[in-house]
C-alpha cells in the first residue's frame, strides 16, 4: 500500500499543505505573511506569494464544492447590502442569508438600484429549484420593486429591525476587510467575498443554538465534508 501523500497535478506541495492554507486564509483573520509563518513552524518552507496563488486557484473552487453539498436554505430570506469602498469608490455588497444565519450568496455591485437589485435576486434564484416562502429586507424601495418582478408569489415584509440577522452577517466582511486594509478591485471582492462566505459558513455554525455535543458532531462532520472535497487524503 502507497503511503505516498495525495497532490493536485501541477502543483509539488502535498494537497494537505494547499488545502491548509487555503483553510487558514478564509477561517481566520491571517495575512499571507502569518501563514508562511504557521507553515514555517511546521516545517513546510513555502513563500506568501505561493500561498496567495493558492488561495486565488481553489479558494472558489472549494466553495463552489461546499455549496453542492449543503443542505437546503431554509425557506426565510433576509437581505440587506453595505457598502465596501474600493479605489475611493463606493460600491455595495449586496447580502443573502436563510433564517438559520447561512450566507446564500453575495454580490458586489456599483449601485443600489432597483436593477441591482434585481439582478442580486436572479443571481439567487440561479440552479435553484424552489422559491422561498418569505423575504425580510430593510425600508429600501428597490427591494419591492425586484421582487414584484422577479419573486411576486413570495411574501415580503420590511423592518429595519427584523433584519439584524443579514445585518450582522457583515461581520465576518468589516473583519477582513480591516486586515487586507480595504479590497483592491471588485473583482478581487467578489472572488474573495464569495469564497470566504462559503467556507467560512461550513465551519461556523451558530454555536449558541446547539448542545455542545451536537455541535461537536456538526464540526467533525464539517472536518469530513471538507477533506473528502479538498481531495486532502492520502493517497491509498
Amino acid at each position: 500500500m502507497s503511503t505516498e501523500p495525495a497532490t493536485y497535478p501541477g502543483y509539488r506541495f502535498p494537497a494537505e499543505v494547499i488545502q491548509h492554507a487555503v483553510w487558514l486564509y478564509h477561517l481566520f483573520s491571517l495575512s499571507l505573511r502569518d501563514i508562511e509563518l504557521i507553515l514555517a513552524e511546521r516545517g513546510v518552507v513555502v513563500s506568501y506569494e505561493s500561498i496567495r496563488r493558492w488561495c486565488l486557484r481553489f479558494g472558489a473552487e472549494f466553495a463552489a464544492k461546499l455549496r453542492k453539498r449543503r443542505p437546503r436554505p431554509g425557506d426565510t430570506w433576509h437581505l440587506d447590502e453595505v457598502y465596501l469602498k474600493i479605489n475611493g469608490e463606493l460600491f455595495y455588497l449586496w447580502r443573502a442569508v436563510d433564517q438559520y444565519g447561512v450566507v446564500l450568496d453575495i454580490l458586489v455591485q456599483e449601485r443600489r438600484n432597483a436593477t441591482a437589485a434585481k439582478r442580486f435576486f436572479e443571481r439567487l434564484l440561479m440552479g435553484l429549484k424552489y422559491k422561498p416562502r418569505k423575504l425580510l429586507t430593510d425600508g429600501l424601495r428597490s427591494y419591492c420593486v425586484a421582487q414584484r418582478e422577479v419573486l411576486s408569489g413570495v411574501r415580503h415584509r420590511t423592518s429595519r429591525y427584523l433584519n439584524n440577522r443579514a445585518e450582522n452577517s457583515h461581520r465576518p466582511t468589516r473583519r477582513r476587510e480591516r486586515q487586507m486594509q480595504r479590497f483592491k478591485s471588485p473583482e478581487q471582492a467578489q472572488r474573495f467575498l464569495s469564497a470566504h462566505a462559503m467556507i467560512y459558513g461550513h465551519f461556523r455554525p451558530r454555536r449558541h443554538l446547539t448542545a455542545a455535543e451536537q455541535y461537536r458532531r456538526s464540526r467533525r462532520k464539517a472536518f469530513q465534508t471538507w477533506r473528502q472535497e479538498t481531495c486532502a487524503q492520502v493517497a491509498a
